[in-house]
């Protein structure tokens, strides 16, 4: 099935002539007919947009104007402003919001011949790490446990693209990641998911959530999918101030390149208490993979990972009650009239975010207010310097570290834990390396006992995502993780 394919071979495909890109967006769209009603995976489906798309696809190809993702369908984030089609960012507040402009990370993909067949789920505002925190509605992901029909969390917040990706409803999708929101949803649904260093890919037209934080990235389902992806979405961007003027390296070319003599960390701090042996037992496969394939596994400490969760939850509530301010009512989406413009203000803000969104913004409201952002705030910012030092100094004596992604794998919609710190504990392996800002990698490599997908993590140098997918790439090949899940395109249950 043209579903099936992955980009790199969908891409030769279409310059083989084997089948054209209408023929290939149309079996996409017609999967998300069949799929997305159960799923959920897509908030807008633009499947008149993707077909004329296509066709233009097929005239550059038949010219020979064709760059790499010519003609290849992806989900977008419904976070990435897009020009001319819905962008909600999955929260009541932001209404039937049409942006007369496109984000440049969604610009660069448009330019490198991509076709959008549509606005995926997220969590509201990028909040959350489940996907069921969406005005749109709770997101399932494609796997079910063995024996078991209970609908289970995609991950968050990106669980809309790694629903879509994993179900085959899309060859890959954009996520972004500020605490894990591009590799535990990765992790969830059996799919690869890259976090780029902080500065690679342009946060302009990017609806914010945490600006020091928010990076967007590629989920496919292969290593060398994300190298093709990343290689378009990244680059300089004049509109972006913490845009780095980087150049962009060939990732796909990393792709089997040779790891001997690789130096893997493994940080003794991720080995958290009361982590599961079949947990542990993963990351003991991943180690012995990587040492076979010619890796030297040394042993590195993050004494500040500890810090991490509590600094994150000071800092990136703190930037969203500063990024937040501006949904008011007055120049764009939802509003609720009231008496006086402070009523207008509080009915538009208490009726358009949703629970979570309101609990973060009270969170960092509180923590940057005076007699607590000394208390608080700048504290967190002292103890972010030490978690970056941490890394710096790992990686004298490494080159990528390996971890878990997730302490678990995917739990069912009704298996959410009443307690919000409780929840925000499924970020503890992710969180650090936002935090510094590091590159990092999310490769599926096993199934747990019930059947569902467990990832490993890679975090890499600032700008080394090359030495992350030649890893990665190993990784993946050692691993040959093959399973799929119980939904997915021309397989639907």
């Amino acid at each position: 099935m043209l579903t099936d394919l992955t980009i790199a071979q969908a891409a030769e495909g279409l310059r083989k002539h084997d089948f054209t890109a209408v023929e290939l967006t149309n079996a996409h769209v017609e999967a998300i007919g069949a799929l997305n009603g159960r799923l959920n995976a897509y908030i807008t489906v633009t499947a008149d947009q993707a077909t004329e798309a296509a066709a233009q696809a097929d005239r550059n190809l038949a010219a020979g104007d064709a760059p790499t993702l010519t003609g290849i369908p992806l989900g977008i984030k419904d976070l990435f402003c897009t020009k001319g089609v819905r962008t909600t960012a999955a929260s009541r507040i932001l209404g039937d919001f049409t942006p007369p402009y496109e984000s440049t990370v969604t610009a660069n993909l448009l330019a490198n011949g991509a076709v959008f067949v549509g606005k995926t789920n997220l969590d509201e505002f990028a909040m959350g790490s489940t996907n069921l925190t969406s005005a749109f509605g709770a997101v399932e992901n494609p796997w079910r446990r063995n024996g078991d029909d209970t609908p289970l969390v995609p991950g968050g917040s990106s669980g809309g693209s790694a629903a879509a990706v994993a179900a085959h409803l899309a060859m890959g999708a954009t996520g972004t990641d500020t605490g894990g929101s591009i590799r535990q949803p990765a992790a969830y649904c059996g799919i690869v998911g890259l976090k780029p260093t902080y500065g690679r890919c342009s946060r302009w037209g990017t609806i914010a959530f945490a600006s020091s934080l928010d990076q967007a990235g590629p989920m496919t389902r292969t290593v060398e999918d994300a190298a093709i992806m990343l290689a378009a979405m990244a680059g300089h961007d004049a509109k972006d101030s913490t845009s780095a003027n980087i150049a962009v390296p060939d990732y796909r070319a990393a792709c089997g390149r040779s790891l001997k003599g690789l130096r893997v960390g493994v940080p003794a701090e991720y080995r958290a208490p009361g982590m599961s042996a079949e947990l542990q037992a993963v990351w003991d496969r991943g180690v012995a993979m990587l040492r076979e394939a010619g890796c030297e596994i040394v042993d590195v400490s993050l004494p500040h990972t500890k810090y991490g969760l509590a600094t994150y939850y000071i800092i990136a509530p703190a930037e969203a009650s500063s990024n937040l301010a501006r949904y008011d009512g007055v120049r764009f989406g939802d509003r609720r009239e009231g008496a006086s413009l402070d009523e207008l203000y509080e009915r538009t803000r208490h009726d358009g975010f949703g629970e979570e969104v309101r609990r973060r913004i009270l969170v960092g409201t509180y923590v940057l207010s005076a007699g607590y952002y000394d208390a608080y705030y700048l504290r967190a910012q002292k103890i972010r310097t030490l978690i970056q030092r941490d890394f710096t100094q790992a990686f004298e004596a490494a080159d990528v570290l390996l971890t878990p992604t997730a302490p678990t794998a995917a739990f069912g919609h009704n298996e959410k834990p009443e307690d919000p710190v409780q929840m925000y504990l499924n970020d503890v392996f992710t969180v650090p390396a936002s935090m510094a800002g590091q590159p990092a990698l999310s490769v599926p490599v096993s199934l747990d006992s019930t059947g569902l997908p467990l990832g490993l993590q890679l975090i890499g140098r600032h700008f080394d995502e090359e030495t992350l997918i030649a890893v990665g790439s190993a990784l993946e090949k050692a691993a040959d993780f093959t399973a799929r899940p119980t939904f997915r395109a021309g397989a639907a249950a």
